[in-house]
């Protein structure tokens, strides 16, 4: 039996919104039919559900960490980002009883919040039985760092077995940071032939430039109460993204994240470099972590493709792609079509699974989101049809 389902507007994201349009969908919550108002009307579809507001698909949220989420309100806010990672790094160990509890508690909001697919870091396989029983589509990213070149294979030999435990989950193996990998690991993870897509933590303080244009600021700091030498060293008289970027595979979708302190030189450098990149904007965690957004306009006028992320709850209040559009939205004039395009298809096409979720098409599985408004304000509402 087919459900039927309309509102004041069927925004199909592929193409162009349809006033009262009609999408009918299986048992299987599979979309199989899409009528526009007057076709309906015509075909009298029987038990047409309508209701107010704009149907959207599923977002989709390339970009979390379900793992920190016991750590919700523990820490600090605006400390930027070598204070967070100290904190992190303090505060990140608990009992398995608690994280897991957390980790479910969040799974359950995400998708309470109509999220439909995720791109999640994971440094251990700890979250991989939630992921197995989720209704949420997940892709791992099974994080790797090290710093100290000598450490490369080992390193790469845990992030191996953690990825093993993931099985039959999808999985790839991605660097951190560039501030927290060396070259050797970077080598070893661009001879890596089964990684589809990756993601990597991008410019999202001052403090990563001027470590790797000038082997100074804040970072020195880190390393030193890491106890890590780096001697070997030498600044690259560059930006972080104009140093690491040539070090990973140009055939593989590569997820930029934060990309906060981003500039027209670095933005033109990358997409000359690489072919097949994602930009991931984690707004709400920007603001938490650095108190500073990208420069957004600037993403938008060098029209790269833009994705959303909530980052994790160790740096947000909240796992929703609509708060990051709501945030987006308030600090930048964005049309409606065009910020629903980054937080459905656009992640879809990097997470290359386009062909299941992402837009309303025949023969898709995209989920079905109602919004109250295309304001996307804060008396925008979002409730979850299918």
């Amino acid at each position: 039996m087919i459900r039927y389902f309309s509102a004041d507007e069927v925004c199909l994201v592929s193409a162009p919104p349809m006033p009262n349009g009609v999408l009918g969908f299986d048992a299987s919550n599979n979309l199989v039919e899409i009528w526009s108002a007057s076709q309906a009307k015509e075909k009298q579809l029987p038990n047409i559900q309508y209701f107010e507001g704009v149907l959207v698909p599923g977002f989709v949220n390339t970009h979390c960490h379900l793992e920190l989420s016991h750590l919700k309100d523990k820490i600090a806010q605006k400390t930027g980002i070598v204070g967070f990672v100290s904190e992190i790094m303090q505060s990140r160990q608990a009992g398995e009883v608690e994280i897991i509890a957390a980790m479910q508690a969040a799974d359950a909001l995400m998708f309470e919040n109509g999220i439909i697919a995720v791109g999640d870091i994971a440094n251990q396989s700890i979250s991989k039985t939630i992921k197995s029983k989720s209704l949420i589509y997940y892709h791992t990213f099974v994080e790797i760092a090290g710093f100290n070149p000598a450490k490369a294979k080992e390193m790469m030999q845990q992030a191996q077995q953690v990825k093993q435990n993931f099985v039959p989950l999808l999985c790839s193996i991605v660097p951190h940071a560039p501030y927290s990998v060396s070259d050797a690991l970077f080598e070893e993870i661009k001879s890596l032939a089964d990684n589809a897509v990756l993601s990597i933590h991008n410019q999202e303080s001052k403090a990563e430039n001027d470590f790797f244009e000038s082997k100074t600021g804040n970072f020195l700091s880190l390393y030193q109460r890491l106890g890590l030498n780096i001697d070997f060293f030498q600044p690259m008289a560059k930006s972080s993204l104009q140093s690491f970027l040539p070090k990973l595979a140009k055939t593989q979708n590569l997820l930029l994240v934060h990309n906060t302190f981003s500039h027209a030189e670095d933005i033109d450098f990358a997409t000359a470099q690489h072919p097949h990149l994602y930009w991931c904007l984690c707004a709400n965690a920007n603001l938490y972590i650095e108190n500073q957004l990208p420069d957004v306009n600037l993403l938008r006028q060098k029209e790269v493709k833009i994705t959303l992320g909530t980052d994790s709850l160790a740096s947000n209040t909240t796992l929703s792609v609509l708060a990051e559009m709501q945030t987006l939205k308030k600090h930048f004039q964005i049309p409606f079509e065009e910020i629903l395009q980054w937080a459905t298809l656009n992640g879809a096409q990097f997470l290359q699974i386009d062909k299941q979720v992402g837009s309303f098409e025949i023969g898709k599985k995209p989920g079905l989101n109602l919004l109250s408004n295309k304001n996307i304000d804060e008396q925008t509402i979002l409730k979850r049809i299918i």
